[in-house]
């Protein structure tokens, strides 16, 4: 596992997902990039029954590059987020806890496509589907030769304009700029994400976040669907030209 950062690429106009994905693919293989298969990433959310107090969303993940773990995120509504992972053993749990919560099966989403390695390097092209309908193209690139971002984001800049075509700012992606946290003395203070340790929850948290902006296009007209894509972009870093 390395360094992994998402970016929602914006479909070009006049084509569809799978177009769009199938001329990517390309693009990898005459980089010299190698198929190794196909990868997926979903997310199910459930949220408390109003009986049980201020609701909660319990967000349910799972990637197929850890097929025996269950991934969770406790949104409490008040700003926090407590993680969790488990054996996927989990899932049987959440799904006897009916009298607590109730799946929101409307937000199942996922993100699923051709895995690819090319180097240190693995991309994972993920058309993004909700309840069948498509919602993007989200793109996962993994430098597997380091773990703090701030040590490798100049080589990982290059690969993605290498890859894409796009022009890719110095500023780290919205994911890893500065945080303001509490330390334990109760004082505010800035807290460089890029310079920490990479984990999986690092991922985790990343398609939980881009997964949340899709489900929020789900009410929007398409007009305005592309404009939220076009958002999603920027916010990311990438421009693409």
């Amino acid at each position: 596992m390395g360094v992994t950062i998402l970016y929602p690429y914006p479909t070009p106009e006049g084509k569809t997902g799978a177009q769009a994905i199938d001329n990517l693919s390309k693009r990898l293989l005459a980089l010299g990039a190698v198929h190794t298969g196909q990868f997926l990433v979903d997310c199910e959310s459930y949220m408390t029954a109003p009986q049980h107090g201020p609701s909660k969303v319990v967000h349910v993940i799972h990637n197929s590059e850890y097929p025996v773990t269950t991934f969770s995120i406790l949104d409490t509504g008040t700003g926090k987020q407590i993680p969790l992972i488990a054996d996927n053993i989990f899932d049987l749990v959440i799904i006897k806890m009916t009298a607590v919560n109730t799946n929101k099966k409307q937000t199942r989403i996922e993100s699923k496509g051709a895995r690819f390695e090319y180097g240190d390097f693995i991309i994972k092209l993920g058309s993004v589907t909700m309840m069948e309908n498509f919602k993007g193209v989200l793109i996962e690139i993994e430098y597997r030769a380091c773990l703090i971002l701030s040590f490798c984001w100049e080589l990982i800049r290059e690969m993605v304009e290498s890859f894409l075509g796009a022009t890719m700012p110095k500023e780290y992606p919205a994911y890893f700029t500065p945080q303001t946290i509490v330390n334990a003395m109760g004082q505010q203070q800035m807290h460089a994400k890029q310079n920490d340790t990479y984990d999986i929850m690092d991922t985790v948290n990343q398609y939980l976040e881009h997964f949340t902006n899709y489900r929020k296009q789900s009410s929007l007209p398409q007009s305005q669907v592309a404009a939220g894509q076009a958002n999603m972009v920027m916010a990311s870093g990438m421009r693409v030209g």
